[in-house]
């Protein structure tokens, strides 16, 4: 073969592999590629629903929203004008522990944590909060850090760790709250906040209150020096509150989350330019206190296969029984129970309307009737029923909470790059917030992970 023959073969050979090569590219480009088609678009920013839109996800990532996107070599589902959101965030919630009627240690397992952020997974929560309640296993098998990377089975398991309570006072030592740091002295939080940190905790968990008089309240010098310490080392406070004149000297002392409703009276303006002012977010976790007296009566949703679903076995018997609903009844606190609740709407929608973040949380799982899952889609309604509409609601479960977890990067929003959370849906919630109820699947990083609780 002479020299120009030569140099032809292996010009037209090197065109002829860079085109299989960059043919076999495409296949493996598609190859983990799956475009939603024809989805109603609630992307989480609360702007209003967008038609007819496609999502192409690539890998865990949202790779383009459009519509009519091309589907040459893409594996394609048509959902036929179903609604698709971002999967929701908790900010506030426990886990572990429960089972059963009961709220123990000894129930403490990873079986038990696995089972549980399943069930969350099925209600279409994937990242949740849990704030002060964790126990040493969680770290011990990386439970943590296996979840957060999303290595782990279920809703990603953020934490505070071990919160900081009251010698014999809250947190209740009996609801398996026996790791909760209690310094007696502000001398002591120092050594006790350097055992936090090195659990690297995404917040420190202060309790504040005395659950209704059951308790002495923690001294505002060790709050006040707590914040101090949790600070100097870049590490934020969320705190258990209830009562006006506490929140007011924890926003002065520096709090950057109240993790309940003020309840026992309505915010004053002054306080809610304090906490607008500092950037501290305020989670009201509504449900928890619709769920201190509802039971007294038959909720509407008391039946509801979606919300029998998300129970511990043998609650449901506990708390349809007559026993149990005239206990409540009976109660000193049940009149006081539900003004707090009325109170916790109205201090929402002035704190929403003045621009404060507002984060989902529940405080799901601290209680056996506190359903995890259903207790989510509950606070988006009850989020209504104070005043917000269902877009800004969904926006609170969804974006607002990501943000307050600084996990907003990657979540939280529908957008081209974030991680492919997605929660498919039959109905709309734009036009019915109790339409993230219909749920048709759950996508975890671009996988489908569940077909709801009802499966």
């Amino acid at each position: 073969m002479d020299l120009k023959k030569l140099i032809q073969t292996t010009f037209f050979t090197g065109i002829a592999l860079a085109v299989i090569s960059c043919n076999n590219g495409q296949k493996q480009k598609s190859a983990d590629a799956l475009l939603l088609q024809d989805v109603t678009l609630i992307d989480g920013n609360g702007t209003e629903p967008q038609l007819h839109t496609d999502i192409l996800i690539q890998g865990d990532s949202i790779a383009t929203i459009g519509q009519k996107l091309d589907t040459t070599n893409v594996k394609t589902i048509n959902l036929n004008g179903k609604t698709l959101m971002p999967a929701m965030i908790s900010d506030h919630v426990h886990i572990g522990s429960l089972k059963g009627t009961a709220n123990k240690a000894e129930y403490y397992s990873e079986e038990n944590i696995k089972a549980q952020l399943d069930k969350y997974q099925d209600y279409g929560v994937l990242n949740i909060m849990v704030m002060g309640s964790d126990r040493p296993l969680l770290f011990e098998k990386g439970i943590r850090d296996k979840s957060v990377a999303g290595n782990y089975p279920g809703a990603r398991l953020h934490s505070a760790a071990f919160g900081f309570g009251v010698p014999k006072g809250a947190p209740p030592i009996e609801f398996a709250m026996d790791y909760v740091y209690r310094p007696e002295k502000p001398e002591q939080v120092a050594a006790q906040m350097d055992s936090l940190a090195k659990l690297k905790p995404d917040f420190v968990k202060i309790w504040v209150d005395d659950f209704g008089g059951k308790y002495k309240k923690m001294d505002p010098a060790i709050y006040k020096e707590i914040i101090r310490q949790a600070h100097q080392r870049n590490l934020r406070v969320a705190v258990h509150v209830y009562y006006l004149s506490d929140a007011r000297q924890l926003v002065a002392d520096g709090v950057d989350v109240i993790g309940h409703s003020v309840r026992d009276s309505i915010i004053d303006d002054a306080l809610v330019q304090q906490i607008k002012a500092k950037g501290i977010t305020y989670i009201p976790t509504l449900s928890l206190d619709e769920f201190a007296y509802i039971y007294a009566r038959k909720p509407e949703w008391i039946n509801d296969p979606f919300f029998k679903a998300s129970l511990e076995p043998g609650v449901y018997e506990m708390i349809t029984s007559e026993k149990y609903q005239n206990d409540l009844k009976n109660a000193p606190n049940y009149i006081k129970n539900i003004k707090a609740f009325e109170t916790a709407l109205k201090n929402l929608k002035k704190l929403y309307d003045a621009g404060v973040l507002i984060a989902m949380g529940t405080d799901s799982g601290a209680m056996p009737l506190r359903a995890q899952g259903f207790s989510e889609h509950l606070e988006l309604e009850l989020m209504v029923q104070a005043g917000l509409t269902p877009l800004q609601a969904i926006t609170v479960a969804t974006k607002n909470a990501a943000q307050a977890l600084r996990i907003d990067k990657k979540f939280g929003t529908i957008e081209k790059g974030k991680t492919a959370d997605l929660l498919i849906l039959k109905g709309n919630p734009a036009s019915d917030i109790k339409q993230t109820r219909s749920i048709y699947a759950v996508y975890k990083a671009g996988k489908e992970v569940s077909k709801g609780p009802l499966k």
